[in-house]
């Protein structure tokens, strides 16, 4: 791990609020001597040092050579009632680079140490003021876009996956326990059937496979999908990106080839944050650009996560888009233009939708959150609120991984019972499910997963 995660005893400072301009900006100090150093960059030395935890002061920060930086409040915390476990100082000043800046610098001239990504948040976890799963929410929170994304990261910021994870590894501790007490007696003298056991096995597996499940939704929340709109030209694609955005971003025209290049835009689709692509038509043309942008358009469309393959209902099936289809049978079909006059009533497999009217919309919206939720249960009122999830459910592939791991050395674990094998092999691998489940929640994390964690964070959180 960096040094600098490890130099807890530091007093550390960082910019805590986006770059630009505005009202106020925050900068963010912390550590065993903060408020004493903050003291010596503020106006009213004093006043701060008096200070008890969640009170604040009027004041100035003054430079090295004492020279007003600007007129601030600065609100103390004081360990371990705070984020960090430690005193802390929030320097709330006017917002803009030159400001934050000046504050920073003054309190690096007091003899702060500038704050590594996440240094904060990293001092919280080794603190235990927050294990790691609720540490990792808060950097999922802070990068969410949707309101379901946030409810979903809030859900386990407030400690959801921790408590389900608390409950299946207090189950494991006294499994092992039954396994350590069968050994010290022995064979014969055993107190009880080990086998007893199988039922508390198998149901620990089982919550380790249904929260790995849940990686699907958590996955969608929390990093995104990519949605292509493709088909033939003159299908409608484009009218069908503005329908979806309520927003007149593509260029519609009866002329072919339009769309010499994909259009992209961002998407709250019923909580999914998605980056819905407008492709280029595919047709045969001796137009250089319009031939590369219809192969830059396969290229995108191939790469994402859900493919609307789009037809004009007025013009039928052609063998082009038959092809297509076949070939990418996961493609979500939409059949467009319904409204209009001549059109043909949607085959089989197809959706009946109407770029022109919004006819339809709401099942092709459905058809592909399903799509991107790969099959996964998820209430879907409930992801649109953003209210927050059910049940707990786990958002990086690292959490899926390690409760994977975990239920398959919890299915060795019941096989050895079942087959009457030394129960010191059960025992090893309900060890190894403990371990695996220890990895979440930081209990057994090396430090070079810890530092990758926590330099992926913000400067200043």
């Amino acid at each position: 791990m960096a040094k600098g995660y490890l130099d807890i005893e530091d007093d550390i400072a960082a910019i805590a609020t986006a770059p630009g301009a505005g009202a106020l900006a925050v900068v963010r100090a912390a550590g065993p001597g903060s408020v004493e150093r903050a003291a010596r960059a503020f106006s009213r030395p004093d006043a701060l040092r008096a200070l008890d935890g969640y009170r604040a002061a009027y004041g100035k920060i003054v430079d090295g050579d004492g020279r007003a930086v600007d007129e601030v409040v600065a609100l103390v915390f004081r360990g371990p009632a705070s984020y960090t476990g430690q005193d802390g100082v929030d320097i709330m000043c006017h917002g803009g680079r030159a400001s934050t800046d000046g504050v920073l610098s003054a309190l690096e001239a007091a003899g702060f140490r500038r704050a590594l990504p996440g240094e904060f948040t990293f001092r919280a976890f080794y603190n235990g003021k927050m294990d790691l799963a609720r540490a990792e929410a808060v950097g999922e929170l802070v990068a969410a876009r949707t309101a379901a994304s946030r409810a979903d990261a809030l859900s386990r910021l407030s400690g959801g996956l921790s408590r389900e994870l608390a409950a299946i590894k207090a189950s494991l501790v006294r499994i092992a326990a039954a396994f350590a007490l069968r050994l010290d007696y022995g064979e014969d003298e055993a107190p009880e059937d080990i086998a007893s056991e199988l039922p508390a096995l198998r149901e620990a597996r089982d919550a380790c496979l249904a929260l790995a499940d849940s990686y699907a939704v958590g996955r969608a929340l929390l990093d995104g999908s990519v949605v292509a709109l493709a088909g033939a030209v003159n299908a409608g694609k484009s009218s069908l990106f503005n329908r979806l955005l309520k927003d007149e971003r593509a260029i519609v025209s009866s002329q072919p080839g339009t769309t010499r290049d994909y259009l992209e835009a961002e998407l709250d689709l019923g909580g999914l944050p998605v980056r819905l692509v407008d492709t280029a038509g595919v047709r045969d043309s001796a137009d250089p650009v319009e031939l590369e942008g219809v192969r830059r358009s396969r290229l995108v469309a191939g790469g994402a996560d859900a493919v609307v393959y789009v037809v004009d209902a007025t013009a039928g099936l052609r063998p082009g888009d038959l092809a297509f289809v076949e070939a990418d049978p996961a493609a979500i079909r939409a059949w467009n233009k319904v409204d209009a006059a001549g059109a043909a009533p949607a085959p089989a497999g197809w959706i009946p939708v109407s770029a022109a009217t919004g006819d339809g919309e709401a099942a092709l919206v459905a058809a592909v959150r399903g799509a991107l939720l790969g099959g996964a249960s998820a209430d879907a009122s409930a992801l649109a609120s953003g209210a927050p999830p059910i049940s707990a459910r786990i958002g990086t592939a690292r959490h899926r991984e390690a409760l994977l791991r975990a239920a398959a050395s919890l299915g060795d674990a019941a096989e050895a019972v079942e087959a009457d094998e030394p129960v010191d092999m059960a025992a090893v691998d309900v060890a190894a499910a403990l371990e695996a489940l220890g990895e979440i929640t930081g209990e057994t994390t090396g430090e070079d997963v810890l530092e990758s964690l926590f330099s992926n964070f913000c400067v200043g959180k």
